[in-house]
Parts: structure tokens; sequence; C-alpha cells
């Protein structure tokens, strides 16, 4: 078995859209995807890009993803990353895929200088929280996240 993890390219994006898809099924919200290709392409590889993704391949084959973006923080004075969506298919699992996305994603935190690396995860999703407490992650329980979207953000 052969493991790599790449830049994503403008090839990947419907993979990338696929991934997302089956993210939305995993976390309960298989209707919850409205994002199309254009979207994505857009998001990554407009004129402007607003995020960065890496995919995990197996013997060639794109297994995973992360989608993560550029957040700043007053406190540290310093940039860090935000990751938005991890995505290891299930047959995948356990190969090592997610912690090399992981692994490489603060890298990259490291290599630029920045100061952290974040993320949220679902209260009942167990197996995900494991896996990140094993890696190092600790849960900043005292936070809770809002969110203003629809009418409340119009």
């Amino acid at each position: 078995m052969t493991l790599n993890i790449r830049d994503a390219t403008p090839a990947d994006v419907p993979q990338i859209l696929q991934f997302a898809k089956d993210l939305a099924t995993y976390e309960r919200e298989p209707d919850a995807v409205t994002a199309t290709e254009a979207d994505i392409h857009e998001g990554l590889f407009g004129a402007k890009p607003l995020v960065e993704a890496l995919i995990a391949e197996i013997d060639g084959v794109a297994q995973g993803f992360a989608i993560f973006f550029k957040t700043f923080s007053t406190w540290t004075g310093k940039p860090g990353f935000w990751l938005d969506d991890l995505y290891v298919n299930p047959d995948a699992r356990g190969s090592g895929a997610g912690t090399a996305l992981l692994k490489a994603i603060a890298a990259l935190a490291v290599a630029r200088g920045y100061a952290r690396f974040d993320w949220w995860v679902l209260d009942w999703n167990t197996p995900s929280i494991g896996f990140y407490k094993a890696m190092g992650a600790k849960a900043m329980d005292e936070w809770t996240v809002y969110r203003l979207d629809g009418d409340a953000l119009d």
C-alpha cells in the first residue's frame, strides 16, 4: 500500500464534491450539500482562492480529502488554519490517510509560522473524537459555536 498526500488540482473538483456529499451523509445531513462543482472550483482555484485542499491517495486512488483555510488570532498576533472538512472513505479508514492529512496541514502551519490549527467535531462522533485525541488535539469544551445564516444573516 502506497499512501500519498498531495495538493488538490482542478481535476479533483468532482471527487471533492463527492467527498463533501459523503461526509454530509456520514454526519446525518445527506441533503445539506448545495455546492456545485463550479462553487468548489471557484473556492479552490478562482481568481482569489478562499480555501486549500489536500487529497489522500492510496495506490493512486483518491480515498480522502481535507479542506482548510487561513484564520487570524489577535491573541497570538499570528494566523492559523481552520479545518473545514476532513473525510476518508470508510474502506480506507485505519490506513493512516486521516493521520497523514492532519499531519500535512500541521506541517504547513508550522512551515508558515502559524500559531494554531482548529476545527470542530460533532459531539456524537466518538470515532473521530478518539482519533483527534490520539493525535494530541484538545477539546475546547468551554466554547459554544454560533451561526448566522438564512434570514438572520440577511
